[in-house]
């Protein structure tokens, strides 16, 4: 369904997003954060809970919605244990035994999402030339099955296919992971595609050899 010269593309998108994610974090917490080169994947909406471990399983997720020249969304989920890390090192502050997130803890995973989603919208701006917008983010402390309904509950639809940039963190976050989904409704997906195809040639390769 999908050239190379299109999944090539694509993941150079998630390295530029990392790398413009990194930057962000790094400032944010004021120490060195290094992210390793992100995984991609082309998978079916309804295979998402699967691919972050199961429906059952507790995740925070932090979600968005793309809106201008595309529309679609943005899912991040972060599995549980990763979620509580991440509010330490953000917080400076060891969490306390209450396994739900207090108000703070939110906003600062929130904060994080808002940073990670906006780098790989920037990225995909960037080497598509689409105009893109970000809503602001909401989180929510789930099983991932009613975590991923909530965009049906809002839209009462999704697009078809999700792009997964499986992202972890090597120095600063240690091992922490991130899910990124990009998820555009399904027309858009079709300018998504297009928008790829006419404006990363160059980018991507300059010599027109093919390949990143």
């Amino acid at each position: 369904m999908y050239t190379d010269f299109e999944i090539d593309a694509l993941k150079e998108i998630g390295n530029i997003g990392a790398g413009n994610a990194a930057t962000a974090l790094s400032t944010l917490l004021s120490k060195k954060i290094i992210i390793k080169v992100p995984q991609i994947k082309i998978i079916p909406f309804d295979e998402v809970s699967k691919s972050v471990g199961g429906p059952e399983k507790l995740v925070v997720g932090i979600f968005m919605r793309i809106t201008g020249d595309i529309d679609g969304n943005i899912l991040i989920i972060i599995p549980e244990k990763d979620a509580y890390n991440l509010t330490e090192t953000l917080l400076s502050k060891e969490k306390d035994g209450d396994l739900d997130f207090s108000d703070m803890e939110k906003s600062a995973l929130l904060e994080l999402g808002n940073i990670v989603g906006s780098s790989y919208v920037v990225a995909l701006s960037d080497l598509t030339k689409l105009s893109l917008k970000v809503s602001v983010p909401s989180l929510a402390f789930d099983m991932a099955g009613a975590i991923i309904s909530f965009p049906l509950s809002l839209y009462g639809y999704m697009g078809d296919t999700a792009f997964l940039i499986d992202t972890e963190f090597t120095e600063g976050l240690d091992g922490t992971k991130l899910h990124y989904f990009l998820i555009p409704d399904d027309e858009s997906l079709k300018l998504l595609l297009k928008a790829i195809g006419v404006n990363t040639i160059e980018h991507i390769d300059p010599s027109g050899n093919g390949g990143v």
